[in-house]
Parts: C-alpha cells; structure tokens; sequence
C-alpha cells in the first residue's frame, strides 16, 4: 500500500502515442496470452515500482498519470536505479538505455491503447477506479487484461461495472514492488480462467512467486496484517503502552522487520484506515473496526511519513528519519532508585528456567537454580553446560567466560536455597493454581526487600502476587524463548508493584543486557496480545477454505517481511499452548472475534499438537 496518483480520465484521440503494435497479445492455443506491452495507470510510489519492475524485465511499459511531476519522478526513479545498476556492474550502459527506452510516460488514458496489460494504481477510491475502468473499457483492445492493484476495495464490483468482467482481476504487489518477492493474483467470480493464467506466468517471469486468492477485503496478507496493525494503534490509544514499547516489543519478540506503529505511518495512516473500513464492511469483526486514533491523526493529516508526522514525528515528509517529539520517553536505568541485585534464584527445570539462568550467570550475577528435586536441578545445569559449549565452538564465548558462568550456578534441590536471594525469578508451569502455590513458598523462604518475578505469558501476575504477604514486591519478568538469545523482556507492574521494585528489574534488564518494555497486568500483556489474534486469524481463513496454510505462510513471508508464516510458527508453539493463550485474550477482553477458532479447537482435541506430536496443521518426521 502506498500513495497512489489520479491519471486523466480523457480519451482525446489526439494525444494516441505512436505505440509498437509487434504484439497483439495472441498465442498459441493453451499458451498463456503474451502481455509484452503494459500501461501503468498512476505513477505514485507504488506504480513508479511496478513500471520499473516490468522495464526492466523486458516489458514495453506505459506509464500514465495526469501529474507531469509524478511522470518525472518516475522516470527519474528508472534513471537512478538503472545507474546505480551500472555502476555496480550488473548491466552495461548499452542495456541501461534500452531500459530507458522501453519506458515512456503520457497524461492520457488513450495511450493505453495497444497495451496487452493494464495495471490501475490510483488511489484507493471506489468511485476513481471506477471512472478509470469505464474509461480504459473505451480505450483497450477487446482481450486487454485490466488489472486493479486495490488491496481493500471489491474486485468483483469493479469487474461488473466494467463492460469486460471478465477481463478484470486483481494483482496486488507490496512495496517495495522491485524488491517484494509476493504477488496476490485476484479473482472474482467472473474472472476468465485465461486472464487469471497470463498474469501468473508474468508474475513468475517478473521473478515474484504469485498465489491465487478469491475477492475480500485484504486478501491474504493485508487480511491478516491489517487486523493486527488496527489492534496494536488501539492498544496505544488505550495507553496501555508507550509506541516505542509496543513497536520494540514486536520487533524483538518476534522477529518483525517493523514495529506495527512505525509501519502503520510507512503505509499511510490514512490508507490503512480505508483499508480497515473496508474490511469491516465485509466481515462486521469489531478488530477491524478502525480504531478511532486512525480517523484522528488522519482528518489532522497526520498521515505518517508522506505528512512528516503521524504516530511518530520525521525530519520532513517523505523521510524515514525519526526525530524526537513531545512523547519520546527519556531512558534511565537509575541502579540508585532501584534495590541492590546481586544473587538470583530461578525457580524450575525445563528449557526456560535454564535459559533464564544461564543469562544471568554470563551477566555475572550469582545464581541458585532450583528445582523439584536435586537431580532435575543440575540435568537443568546440564542444559546451560550444552548451551554455553556451543557458544565457545562458535566463537561467541571464551573458554574462561564459559567455565565462570558455569562456576555462577548452584544446582538446589530446595526452594529454601533462595533464602539469600536478592531477586526470585520463577519459570514453572503456566499454571495458575502451580504459580501461586510457588509463590506462597518464596513468601517464605526469601528475606525481606527480595523481588519476586514471574514469567508467565498470559496469567495475571496479580494473583501470583496475592499468593504473598508482601504484593508490593511482585513483578512480571516475561522473557521469550530462548531466553539467551532473545532480547525482549516484558515488565508487568501490577496496581500493587512498588515503585522501586519496577526500576529495580528494568535496571536488571539492563544489566543482562536486554530490553525491557513496560506494560500493564492484563492478558497477553504486548506481544500475545497482537500475536494469537493474527494467529486466530490465519486459522480462520484455512477454515473458511480462502487460502491454504503453505500460500497463507508465503504471504506473510513474502509479503510481511515474517520471518515465519503462522503455520509454522502454530506448530512450532504448540497448538495446545496457542489455544490456551487464545482462550485466556477471549476471556480477559470478552470480544467475539477473539474466539479460538474451531478448527484450532478440533486440532488440539485430535491430539495434533504441532511438532512435538509429529502433526499440528503439518506433519513433521518423528525424532
């Protein structure tokens, strides 16, 4: 999504440009049509990208836009880049002006006229696109393919108010289009198979890897993304967290290339609003209601980046450039307004208790691992012996680093062995009734001003802090997995936490070197919060059989810049654990569209868990 501009809608036949007629677009019979001439219907941001695309694949290329300016940037975009190219070697000066020539502008819709393929890239207005098929209907030849780039608005209905439907379809590529690898072909239900099938060889000839996907709002990627983009601005507006919280927590723990407020301001607050109407129009789901702060930052024309400002403030509109604003937090880790932490106690043995640990023994702290029983405790040891050898073979740790971490860690059979303990980090179970029955224990057992923390994911910390006689010290430390390498941790203040018992962990955060982000005690805190919706989502579409989970994965790899689909990352969770967390969201938030989706369901009842059962939404080989 991206600004798009408005061509003229004339067709003055004086303004016809003297275009090559070698090809008509026929071929052999069973051979997908050749679509050697493209015309580009709007040379904003995102058609400047499709012309260049198709230029420099060998396509004589149109580009048509009643903005001389638009025209000019465009062509100087080819330019740029093709010289760039050059001095790169990767083509000769020679094909660098070929390049150039197949590239020719016009204001006219008329120019369109011998075009095999025409590509509309204005701007996400029903009525708009309209006018331009109506008048591009008059133009084409009669087995032109006209393709809409909408990712919001119905193809369908443009393609009956054409006077060809069945030449219409959708062809949705993501910006940046020379370098997004996904191409969404759409088709309504008066779609020619024929169409449908030439536009897929050209998006394999263009080097993208296209997949076929029916009429809705969003399709496949921004259906899912949208969603998740409109939840994430809500729980700033709500004030639940600062932008640079919500935008980091995403990016850290899960690998985003983009936080959802800095992308919601690359794609235009404004766009994303129409794109959310739209898809509440179709679906009546209150998460794609736009949340009201999209309609306010847009009707201010605080767009995000085109504006200079939107839920960040730029060096100058079209810039990438963050600069300081009336809400950027100041970053203190003030060690003196916090209490003093030099022994921690980590509570459990599995795969996180572990990671936890061994992250605070490389950090120099001193560590008493506990667990059920002496002999899980130093298997527990074990686990961190593995994993820092690892770190040593690949050079990321010395040998003398290793072995006094290793000397950090106390292996104790007993929770009595955090009586010392300055802070108390618990990683058991995601059990409630386990949690608080632990919790009671370190009520006992630690000295007076030792921090509790918790771990937990999606339980209220609250209640493991009620468990205690001293609820002012409690806190939520939620790492991600592998604790070692991920550098996210979530700070859960209850209504109860004290003051310095906040400062305290953040400052730990900084000494373990990671980042902590700030977030009230409510289900899923930041990152399941806008994670297991999107992941619901994902489910419901492969439920409602509008698209698989291998194209559903593409898309949001591809197109999302994920660096897994939600499939894989379900099966990789576990579908047991997803649908826990997502019973959790529904019951804290009380939102029909939260409901864990029923196919989810009937997986986990099947016992298809994902990886660690051999079958999840995909079967896996057995270890």
């Amino acid at each position: 999504m991206d600004r798009k501009s408005t061509p003229d809608l004339s067709t003055d036949v004086s303004t016809v440009p003297k275009v090559s007629t070698s090809s008509t677009g026929s071929s052999p019979a069973g051979a997908p049509q050749t679509l050697a001439t493209v015309a580009v219907v709007g040379l904003g941001t995102m058609g400047t990208g499709i012309a260049e695309l198709l230029t420099r694949a060998g396509r004589e290329v149109i580009g048509i836009d009643i903005d001389d300016a638009a025209a000019r940037r465009a062509v100087a975009v080819l330019e740029a880049s093709t010289a760039r190219a050059v001095r790169r070697e990767r083509v000769t000066e020679r094909e660098r002006q070929d390049v150039l020539a197949r590239f020719r502008t016009f204001r006219d819709l008329q120019a369109a006229a011998e075009a095999d393929l025409v590509i509309e890239v204005v701007p996400e207005d029903y009525e708009l696109k309209r006018q331009v098929f109506a008048a591009l209907d008059a133009v084409v030849r009669p087995d032109a393919i006209l393709a809409t780039g909408t990712n919001a608005l119905s193809v369908t209905r443009l393609a009956a108010d054409s006077a060809r439907p069945e030449r219409v379809l959708g062809l949705h590529f993501f910006h940046p289009a020379p370098a997004m690898k996904l191409v969404e072909v759409v088709s309504s239900v008066l779609t020619a198979p024929d169409a449908v099938t030439a536009v897929t060889a050209l998006a394999r000839e263009l080097g993208k890897d296209p997949i076929a996907v029916g009429d809705r709002p969003g399709f496949v990627a921004d259906g899912l993304l949208f969603g998740y983009l409109n939840q994430a601005a809500a729980m700033y507006e709500s004030k639940y967290a600062t932008r640079e919280d919500i935008d980091a927590a995403m990016k850290l723990g899960c690998g985003l290339p983009m936080g959802p407020l800095a992308l919601l301001d690359l794609i235009g607050v404004d766009t994303a609003r129409t794109v959310l109407e739209a898809m509440y129009a179709a679906s009546r789901d209150r998460l794609h209601a736009p949340a009201p702060i999209l309609g306010q930052l847009a009707e201010a024309g605080l767009t995000g980046r085109k504006a200079g400002r939107g839920f960040y403030t730029y060096e100058a509109p079209d810039s990438a450039v963050v600069v300081p604003d009336g809400r950027t937090p100041t970053e203190t880790h003030d060690l003196a307004a916090g209490r003093t932490v030099r022994s921690v106690g980590v509570a459990g043995s599995g795969t996180m208790a572990s990671g936890i640990a061994e992250v605070f023994a490389k950090a120099g702290f001193q560590v008493v691992l506990a667990a059920r029983s002496l002999e899980k405790a130093e298997a527990a040891k074990a686990r961190i012996t593995r994993s820092l050898d690892r770190s040593v073979a690949k050079g990321r740790l010395t040998a003398e680093a290793r072995d006094t971490a290793l000397a950090a860690v106390t292996p104790a059979g007993s929770l009595d062995a955090f009586a010392d303990v300055d802070l108390a980090v618990e990683a058991v179970a995601e059990d409630l009734g386990i949690k608080q029955q632990l919790f009671a224990t370190l009520d006992k057992v630690c000295k007076p001003g030792a921090v509790l923390a918790t771990t937990t994911s999606s339980l209220p910390v609250v209640a493991c802090a009620r468990a205690t006689a001293r609820p002012q010290d409690v806190i939520g430390m939620h790492f991600f997995n592998p604790a070692p390498a991920m550098k996210l941790v979530e700070v859960v203040r209850t209504v109860l936490t004290a003051d310095d018992v906040h400062a305290t962990v953040r400052a730990v955060c900084a000494q373990v070197r990671k980042h902590p982000v700030d977030c009230g005690d409510r289900a899923g805190f930041i990152v399941n919060a806008l994670l297991f919706p999107y992941l619901n989502n994902a489910v419901k579409m492969v439920q409602e059989h509008y698209a698989t989970p291998d194209d559903i994965d593409a898309a949001m790899k591809l197109g999302g810049g994920y660096p897994m689909g939600p499939f894989e990352l379900l099966d990789v969770v576990g579908l047991d654990v997803s649908l826990a967390i997502e019973k959790v969201l529904h019951a804290e938030f009380r939102d029909p569209g939260l409901a864990p989706a029923p196919l989810l369901e009937h997986l986990v009842a099947a016992g298809c868990l994902g990886r660690k059962t051999g079958r999840g939404f995909r079967e896996y080989a057995r270890r």
